[in-house]
């Protein structure tokens, strides 16, 4: 799967929440100071392309919606990230989160009985 720039991924995030977005939905959903349209246009011209965004067509409007969900963008950004960093262990990239983040022996134990009930 492509990797997306903060910028996609930004608008993406948008995207996923409303779940279908005209562009002026997109704009609205932006944080201030917004970015003009022609700029969000753009991006999301680039998602279109990228295969991340269709496109439904009324008139000289159009809505864009998901065609990549959010579960497997993320789920292929891990990966890569965890192949690239942590040369490919789980393990390392968790250790590595537990000792940059001090999370507690309660806070893993939480984690890993939150792990078992979604292998269930």
């Amino acid at each position: 799967m492509k990797i997306l720039t903060k910028a996609e991924e930004q608008i993406m995030q948008i995207i996923w929440n409303l779940d279908e977005a005209f562009l002026r939905d997109i704009l609205d959903e932006m944080p201030d100071p917004k970015p003009h349209q022609n700029t969000v246009a753009t991006i999301v011209k680039i998602l279109v392309d990228k295969e991340f965004v269709g496109v439904k067509v009324y008139g000289r409007m159009h809505q864009y919606y998901p065609l990549v969900s959010k579960d497997a963008y993320s789920q292929s950004t891990m990966k890569n990230l965890v192949q690239g960093y942590f040369e490919g262990s789980f393990s390392n990239a968790v250790s590595f989160m537990v000792k940059e983040n001090d999370l507690s022996v309660e806070d893993l134990e939480l984690l890993l009985k939150q792990l078992k009930k979604s292998e269930k």
